[in-house]
């Protein structure tokens, strides 16, 4: 059966209730990309990263953080929705989200299929494009590269927060194979996108960010 997370959230996402008449104000969003059991606890939920636990209480810290702001960000969680047989296919334990939104205060869910949290949802509506938007969550190399890159795109400011986001080890095909360390591949797309014009902050900043500015 899904866990509370998962039967609590799944009826905002198709509905813009509170949430989407908030996030039309705001002009700085904190977005958490992918926040579920199957990548951030152990079996059976889920096949958690390397840094699990770390990035976990990380994300705890943010949001706790972000809620208690003088003037709360709009706060988005998305969801990725794997397929059938997948741990995170729709409704399965592993699919729920790790950390619980408050819908009833304008928070809002948006589920996903793809690694850009833009495409094929109704994100581009809660988030204008002159805000400020901070990035954490899952995986790095997928969908947190995929939608900072979009969200660039579309013109917005963009903030990474260090030790915030996470992925798995990458297992390498070319070049004689091996496998890279998730922190190593975690660096990488930091500088990727850092290079692409995102701004890379660290947990130490994370009271200022939210902050008025």
């Amino acid at each position: 059966m899904p866990s509370s997370e998962s039967s609590s959230s799944s009826s905002l996402s198709s509905s813009p209730s509170l949430g989407m008449l908030r996030a039309q104000q705001s002009r700085r969003v904190l977005l958490i990309l992918d926040a579920q059991h199957a990548v951030l606890s152990p079996p059976p939920l889920g096949n958690p990263i390397p840094r699990a636990p770390t990035v976990l209480a990380n994300l705890k810290h943010i949001l706790a953080t972000a809620r208690g702001a003088s003037h709360p960000p709009q706060i988005v969680h998305i969801r990725n929705t794997g397929d059938r047989g997948e741990l995170d296919e729709p409704s399965a334990p592993g699919w729920a989200l790790a950390l619980e939104p408050k819908v009833d205060e304008g928070e809002v869910v948006l589920d996903k299929r793809k690694n850009n949290a833009f495409s094929g949802t109704r994100l581009g509506e809660v988030i204008s494009e002159d805000a400020e938007v901070v990035v954490v969550g899952l995986q790095t190399d997928f969908s947190l590269r995929a939608t900072c890159s979009a969200a660039l795109a579309r013109g917005n400011s963009v903030l990474l927060i260090r030790e915030a986001h996470g992925t798995y080890d990458r297992v390498e095909i070319l070049y004689g194979g091996g496998v890279t360390p998730a922190k190593q591949v975690e660096k990488e797309i930091e500088d990727e996108l850092e290079e692409a014009g995102v701004n890379l902050l660290g947990m130490e900043d994370v009271r200022a960010i939210f902050d008025d500015r």
